[in-house]
């Protein structure tokens, strides 16, 4: 069966790993959301504030850091298993 798929085959690791740091980066940002809503919460700031204080650059970094390990870790515990 042909396929009729125009995307390149060499893209598809590329997107992958794109997609998995992109999925731990949001986990990251959902987990320190939640810690902060409820930490300012208790002094009755809002959800908008607690947003600005959880998007940073040192944040985004330690974000995109922790993505990139944890798919580096994923993809060796695939190859592994």
């Amino acid at each position: 069966m042909a396929s009729n798929d125009r995307r390149p085959r060499h893209l598809a690791p590329i997107w992958r790993a794109m997609v998995e740091i992109g999925f731990i980066v949001f986990l990251f940002y959902s987990n320190l959301l939640m810690g902060e809503f409820t930490r300012t919460n208790a002094q009755s700031k809002s959800l908008m504030f607690a947003l600005k204080d959880i998007f940073t650059l040192a944040n985004f970094a330690i974000a995109v850091v922790s993505g990139m390990i944890g798919y580096v870790v994923v993809e060796f515990l695939r190859k592994r298993i």
